[in-house]
């Protein structure tokens, strides 16, 4: 998958439509326990509280246009694709059937359902749930969204777009890695501009399928993904991501979710922003990798800050969440 320039700005016009570009914005405190210049992409401030709603928009807006006659969609999600969806379909006036594994976050699902999804729980974790959406959805005659697609993929590249065309000289952007939309839509819209930025994708170490991968040439699974930053919580790649980040990325790192849980208390001491785990692990990240980053101009993406009630109070207490 290749974008150009071109591709970018008829993506963001449309999703800008829809809702508003977010912010990024230099945090002086953030930065000087960085000990860089940091630049926050505040995907946090989406109509969903999370990237995932841009692809959602082009994805919907691709499927109208190309099977008109299809009822509803089908899909699995820990919440923040899920959201994206369910607010994109209803709005298309398709029915939206969402799958969450057992134990998914509360606050998340009942967002979800607000946003018209039809929530159901299935099995123990994403995969298996995303496998049983796989199958429904051929047996109902709902079309399937995928947890990457390349309609998905070209809307979530816009949150790049918007953070490159305003901070084009950053050296290094920390970025999650779940299924892989959002760091491959920062390295396409990287590679569209034709800049120089180095791109570092971060895993959880309780869910390290990417980096394993990366690091073995070809996909690993894992036994399990057990980590509160659930937007991180995956055990199989998908093919197409790893053609992207494998190539595309400078590095792929490692986080604990103790560290994770720093990096959220961090945010909101130093912004009183909230983050969720997979929205504080590219600043995680940056602070693990603190000393070969001083001084150098850096961005983050925190792209989301859905976190639960009771786990945002577990952290602020200085503990980490356990799953």
């Amino acid at each position: 998958m290749m974008l150009t320039r071109s591709d970018l700005e008829t993506a963001a016009a449309f999703v800008h439509a829809r809702m508003a570009p977010t912010p990024q914005h230099h945090w002086p405190l953030l930065s000087a326990a960085a000990g860089a210049e940091v630049w926050v992409k505040h995907e946090n401030h989406t109509p969903t509280g999370a990237f995932k709603v841009r692809g959602a928009l082009t994805f919907m807006d691709w499927l109208v246009r190309t099977h008109p006659n299809v009822p509803g969609i089908c899909t699995a999600t820990r919440g923040n694709h899920g959201q994206g969806q369910a607010w994109a379909a209803t709005n298309a006036g398709l029915t939206a059937k969402v799958y969450v594994p057992r134990g998914n976050s509360v606050e998340k699902n009942a967002a979800m359902t607000a946003f018209g999804a039809e929530l159901i729980e299935h099995g123990d974790d994403f995969d298996t749930a995303r496998e049983e959406a796989f199958r429904v959805a051929e047996v109902e005659g709902l079309f399937i969204v995928p947890p990457y697609h390349p309609e998905l993929v070209r809307g979530v590249a816009t949150y790049a777009f918007e953070l490159f065309t305003a901070q084009p000289d950053l050296d290094t952007v920390y970025v999650p890695i779940g299924c892989g939309s959002g760091i491959c839509g920062t390295i396409l819209a990287r590679d569209a501009l034709g800049l120089k930025t180095r791109v570092v994708g971060v895993v959880s170490d309780r869910a390290q399928t990417a980096k394993l991968s990366v690091e073995a040439g070809r996909l690993i699974e894992t036994n399990s993904a057990a980590t509160f930053a659930d937007g991180m919580a995956v055990r199989v790649p998908v093919q197409d991501a790893f053609d992207i980040y494998s190539r595309g990325a400078e590095r792929i790192i490692a986080v604990s979710d103790d560290a994770v849980a720093d990096a959220i208390r961090l945010y909101f001491t130093a912004t009183h922003n909230v983050a969720e785990g997979a929205g504080a692990a590219p600043l995680a990240g940056l602070m693990q990798e603190r000393d070969q980053m001083a001084g150098r101009k850096v961005g983050v993406i925190l792209c989301g800050g859905n976190i639960d009630t009771g786990w945002f109070r577990t952290v602020l207490d200085g503990h980490t969440p356990q799953v």
